[in-house]
């Protein structure tokens, strides 16, 4: 902010201040409290997903896009532990934490869209195949094959590549003269393609749409129409594993519902890039974002409260202990 000798103007710089404040104290209690306690966690539990989910008693279409669901998370929680590192890493050393900064952070934000659209398209398929499943169980055994599941989990991460490969290029590296220490220091502005505002409004918009609105909107009907039938099922007595399943599933889309809609509210009126945005939005996203981190490591929570077959595998693989040469399952 450019300030002067003006009134208004030290107003403004007292506001930023109080912004500053408030952005420093949010990057505080998220970025290096709650995020080592949610993201190491949720990486071990998403990779005992992955290790569950792999045994031959699991090989179901719905396993399939459960797995793939993991794998987006892992890199999630695993971007969002870089970040932890590098505000460390600022406690310590700022220049080296800047420096930490400026290489990482393109990537970074890149990654982040990446694995959300991923996560947010999974999730959908994941409705999309317990919708039909629930209303169509007679059509369900000969559309919802794992060979499918598989395809289409593939051809999910391709086309979100692609999406979102414009993130990787949002900013380039500027080098910035600090008059006070007579450094020379590396910074971050937006790049030639991202000033265009044409471009930025048009891709936003997709990209937001793709990452959170579309999603959001399909999983509320989807999972309306699911709840419906699952009521019916119930008056009908008809208890069976599938609808334990479909319980279990409609608990994965709550919480997705729940967790990312405050970010998509950030992203759709908020059209800001995280580095470039002021201090009360980026304090502001610094929750947002620790909302999304934990819709990436509670799946695991979620298949071992819900999930009887999960729950029986994952005691055979990580609770036996042998005892007088018999295996017995804790």
């Amino acid at each position: 902010m450019t300030a002067n000798m003006s009134t208004p103007s030290s107003i403004n710089v007292t506001v930023d201040l109080t912004g500053k404040d408030f952005f420093e104290t949010a990057r505080l209690i998220n970025g290096v409290i709650l995020y080592p306690i949610i993201c190491f966690p949720g990486i071990i539990g998403n990779i005992i997903t992955l290790i569950v989910l792999s045994m031959k008693n699991m090989q179901t279409s719905t396993n399939a896009f459960l797995s793939a669901l993991a794998v987006a998370d892992i890199i999630k929680l695993t971007n969002d532990i870089l970040y932890f590192f590098v505000l460390l890493l600022m406690r310590i050393d700022k220049d080296a934490a800047q420096t930490a900064y400026v290489h990482i952070y393109p990537q970074a934000h890149f990654i982040f869209n990446f694995s959300l659209c991923v996560s947010s398209w999974l999730t959908v398929t994941v409705a999309v195949e317990r919708f039909i499943l629930v209303c169509f169980p007679t059509k369900a055994k000969f559309i919802c094959t794992r060979s499918r599941a598989i395809i289409t989990c593939v051809i999910v991460y391709l086309v979100m590549v692609c999406f979102s490969l414009p993130c990787a290029f949002r900013y380039k590296t500027i080098y910035v003269y600090n008059n006070e220490t007579g450094a020379t220091i590396q910074d971050l502005e937006v790049s030639e393609m991202w000033s265009d505002k044409y471009f930025v409004t048009i891709y936003t918009w997709i990209l937001n749409s793709l990452r959170c609105n579309i999603p959001l909107f399909i999983l509320i009907i989807l999972n309306t129409c699911i709840i419906c039938s699952m009521r019916k099922a119930r008056a009908k007595k008809n208890n069976s594993r599938r609808n334990r399943v479909t319980f279990m599933m409609i608990t994965i889309i709550m919480c997705f519902l729940v967790f990312t809609t405050p970010d998509a509210i950030m992203s759709t009126f908020l059209k800001y890039g995280y580095h470039e945005a002021n201090n009360y939005v980026k304090g502001m996203r610094e929750f947002t974002d620790t909302l999304l981190t934990v819709n990436a490591a509670v799946n695991f929570i979620i298949y071992c409260w819900f999930g009887y077959t999960f729950r029986q595998n994952f005691k055979k693989l990580f609770c036996q202990r042998p005892s007088r040469g018999k295996e017995v399952f804790v």
